[in-house]
């Protein structure tokens, strides 16, 4: 693919963005948006095919449990190569590329999807949908490199909030789909999509653009995975994104094996969390600009903890409504927590640079440079979060037949996000640039 190659980028420049800039960065964004959106609606189809599969599939929970697990896990490890492909072929192109391969695992649902297919071709299908996880990695490396570090947080947040949406908007389909032909028709949800991938990389090749500047840097990469920091920040966005993407995947299943829904029932109420919890991503990475991520991050995971309490204490009692509204509550203080994580992690590496003496200019570059290199590998660490949480909630239900002592453990994990948060960015002084250093007035 050839063509609509930007040979220079200049975003921290404020007479090139106000001139050039913004206006090819938001058009480059609103279709990424767009792009990212489907992938994770593929990604996470199987938290809805699994609410088709009644018991004429021959397939018990905890294997439902096995066949999101397996999307979770390759969505989560195609997120590596997905970061750096981008620089290789190229924003625009690598999008059209990754949006056209997801014809293949909805073409090869579509064409298994019925009772008497072997558990383990689902298993290889359900497989294969986890290349719509990639795309994350390759869209929010892309529009990193087209932002300026003081609009990081929004762009980045409405870029993820945007495809985070995909998640519900598949489980609409599928609640459309059970509540007026049964449960017997997964095949139309399939269809549903089979044309909007098609737009998706029409629009990406007709309004998109690749930047020149961005360049595969060994270095770089090698430089982030050696900081403690990209780390630390992926051991955090397991705490916020692993939570969204495994609670999105196995939402529906808790539902109907702890609370006996039908799949009307659990479809009807499914999509509701991650709805809010991508709605919600964009005001994180806002909060983040103006508070500090550090501060969001910290305030997020201390709330998260207390929704899990209220979880566990609904689960204890058979209490759906309790239950819901401290699902719910998870949904959206994840959804906070990614749009606060990712905004921290440039500026992270921003603040670095401007500690070991670089000017403006220089820190900056240097902060993008190091961030994209680390966004993959932490957001590769944090869907693997998601992968965790489905295979708890499979063992809990194994063994107790509730998903109780899986709450548990999230609970004690949200104690350990906390104590880092606070230990490393805020008891001591955090590798963060004030907003002075961003170019913003003190308020």
């Amino acid at each position: 693919m050839a063509g609509r190659w930007i040979e220079t980028w200049e975003p921290e420049d404020e007479t090139f963005w106000r001139e050039k800039g913004e206006r090819v960065a938001r058009r480059n964004l609103w279709f990424s948006v767009l792009s990212e959106h489907i992938g994770f609606s593929i990604w996470t189809l199987w938290s809805v095919m699994v609410l088709f599969m009644g018991p004429e599939y021959g397939i018990d929970p905890a294997g439902k449990f096995f066949l999101i697990s397996t999307a979770t896990l390759v969505g989560a490890l195609v997120r590596v190569p997905y970061t750096f492909a981008v620089a290789r072929f190229g924003g625009r192109n690598w999008t059209v590329f990754s949006a056209v391969s997801l014809l293949v695992p909805t073409l090869a649902a579509f064409w298994v999807m019925e009772p008497g297919t072997s558990y383990a071709t689902f298993a290889a299908v359900a497989a294969l949908t986890g290349i719509g996880g990639g795309n994350f990695a390759s869209s929010m490396t892309n529009i990193n490199a087209f932002f300026p570090l003081r609009r990081k947080g929004w762009a980045l947040g409405l870029n993820a909030g945007g495809g985070n949406i995909g998640v519900p908007v598949v489980q609409l389909v599928g609640l459309l789909v059970i509540g007026t032909l049964g449960a017997s028709h997964p095949r139309i949800v399939l269809g549903v999509y089979i044309p909007l991938i098609v737009l998706a990389a029409v629009c990406a090749a007709l309004y998109m653009d690749n930047l020149r500047p961005v360049k595969n840097d060994t270095g770089a990469a090698l430089e982030a995975v050696r900081d403690p920091h990209t780390w630390i920040m992926a051991a955090l966005y397991i705490g916020t994104f692993g939570s969204f993407i495994g609670y999105s995947f196995a939402f529906g299943l808790v539902l109907q094996t702890q609370f006996g829904r039908t799949p009307l029932q659990a479809a009807s109420l499914t999509f509701i969390g991650p709805l809010l919890g991508s709605l919600i991503r964009p005001v994180g990475g806002r909060l983040a600009d103006r508070y500090g991520g550090a501060r969001i991050t910290l305030a997020t995971f201390a709330a998260m903890a207390a929704a899990t309490g209220v979880v566990i204490h609904a689960s204890g009692n058979a209490s759906l409504p309790v239950f819901l509204t401290g699902f719910t509550a998870l949904f959206v203080l994840t959804g906070l927590g990614n749009g606060s994580t990712y905004k921290m992690i440039p500026g992270i590496f921003h603040a670095k640079a401007l500690a070991r003496g670089l000017d403006a200019e220089a820190a900056a570059a240097h902060g993008r440079r190091l961030s994209g290199a680390a966004m993959g590998l932490i957001g590769a660490v944090g869907a693997l979060g998601g992968l965790a949480i489905n295979l708890a909630f499979r063992q809990s239900f194994q063994a107790a037949g509730t998903g109780t002592a899986a709450f548990w453990s999230f609970l004690a994990f949200y104690g350990v996000c906390f104590t880092l948060t606070w230990a490393v960015y805020l008891r001591r002084p955090a590798p963060v640039p004030t907003r002075a250093q961003l170019g913003y007035a003190e308020v």
